[in-house]
């Protein structure tokens, strides 16, 4: 006799958590906020060039949300490619280690080329897990019990942040540049794998309303466009989304507009991070966990970042930066766990893989949004970068009640 699948396993749920837990330890290790941006000025001082790696870490899931849903479509079950995604996942952030420990100073420009490439490798493996992670969520938890447990999931997700956060200031502090880099990202690529292996085996069930695929991608594509013209609710969601990733564009420089302020140490660096998890723990805890209505939460999200970005325009001080950081931790919970349920809200089950990604591919153009700001920081300015990121970030809170 056939086991019968149970919705909202409990034992699903901290499956769940634990790969947000190991997870977030090992990318912190190259927080686009804070880390990053100074491994990339250990090998070159071109502010753009931060810009565009940090763009590098996520944006690579861009070009392949699309081609893994024209597939996904007609899957009856996603975790085995999600499997694979994970191995490939490991292995570029891997790869991002040996090459810093191995080529290091000895050749920074082929060092920066390894690690962009392990970066695109990481993201672009994403863009298909993308996909199946939203696929599995939907089908093993219902609606309401989702937002508990993407709410749990990001508590712990924090709470990972802040040991890998005290783990980092600690390898930073008392190792050298840049083998102390080197060290975090290899050590992180073991915790990494333990999450992924906790996720791997979550039971999914045989999904019952599944839609043939097209003849070919180019029909898809073409059917895909058709339903973002027909549905209205889906254009209006992608606008704010995309919007939402307006505060990118200043995001990854505000940790080098601290360090030209004052003397930025391996601990204070660790300090930040672990800041903006702790504003990521009250805000899933005490915030988003007992908001049912996204709308709202996405609102909220876009008003932290607001005045994240007022406080950092006059910072000058490690306190200031404390506020500015640990309002960018309540602000990108609220972000990601808004988004995802608004999809789930209004794709219908036989659709739900098309309407993800098309809300995936187009709003992560915004991805690519630091690289802008880098430009406008080279010929502008911080002050004109915070003020072009705000304005942006307003009219996203504005067309809000278009949803």
């Amino acid at each position: 006799m056939r086991k019968m699948f149970k919705i909202n396993d409990p034992k699903a749920n901290i499956k769940n958590i634990m790969h947000g837990f190991f997870l977030a330890i090992a990318v912190t290790v190259a927080e686009p906020s804070t880390i990053l941006p100074l491994i990339v000025h250990h090998f070159s001082n071109s502010v753009v060039l931060v810009g565009v790696f940090a763009s590098l870490l996520k944006g690579g899931a861009i070009m392949v949300q699309l081609f893994a849903a024209f597939y996904a479509q007609e899957y009856v079950k996603v975790m085995p490619y999600m499997r694979m995604v994970f191995f490939f996942r490991w292995f570029s952030w891997f790869l991002i280690g040996l090459a810093i420990y191995f080529v290091g100073d000895s050749n920074k420009t082929l060092t920066l080329w390894l690690i962009a490439i392990g970066l695109f490798g990481f993201s672009f493996t994403a863009g298909f897990g993308a996909i199946y992670f939203k696929e599995i969520l939907a089908k093993v938890f219902s609606k309401d019990y989702r937002g508990r447990t993407m709410a749990n999931r990001q508590i712990f997700t924090a709470i990972g942040s802040i040991l890998s956060g005290g783990v980092a200031g600690y390898v930073l502090q008392h190792f050298e540049a840049p083998l102390n880099y080197a060290y975090l990202f290899m050590v992180s690529s073991f915790l990494m794998a333990i999450g992924f292996v906790a996720f791997g085996t979550i039971e999914e069930p045989e999904k019952k309303s599944i839609r043939k695929k097209e003849d070919s991608f180019f029909k898809f594509l073409r059917n895909s466009i058709v339903i973002l013209k027909e549905d209205k609710r889906l254009q209006n969601q992608i606008i704010v989304i995309f919007l939402g990733f307006s505060f990118l564009f200043a995001y990854p420089f505000v940790i080098l507009k601290a360090n030209s302020s004052f003397s930025l140490t391996g601990w204070m660096l660790g300090g930040f991070i672990t800041i903006q998890m702790i504003g990521s723990i009250i805000g899933s805890f005490f915030i988003w966990r007992k908001l049912k209505n996204y709308k709202l939460m996405m609102q909220l999200s876009f008003i932290f970042v607001i005045f994240a970005f007022i406080v950092a325009f006059f910072a000058n001080n490690p306190y200031s930066y404390a506020v500015v950081f640990f309002l960018f931790g309540l602000a990108m919970d609220g972000f990601s766990i808004s988004g995802m349920n608004l999809i789930f809200e209004i794709a219908p089950e036989d659709k739900r893989p098309i309407y993800t990604a098309l809300q995936s591919n187009i709003t992560s153009i915004g991805l690519f949004f630091p690289i802008i700001g880098g430009i406008i920081l080279k010929y502008l300015g911080y002050n004109a970068l915070y003020l072009f990121t705000i304005f942006m970030i307003s009219i996203g809170l504005y067309l809000t009640k278009r949803i």
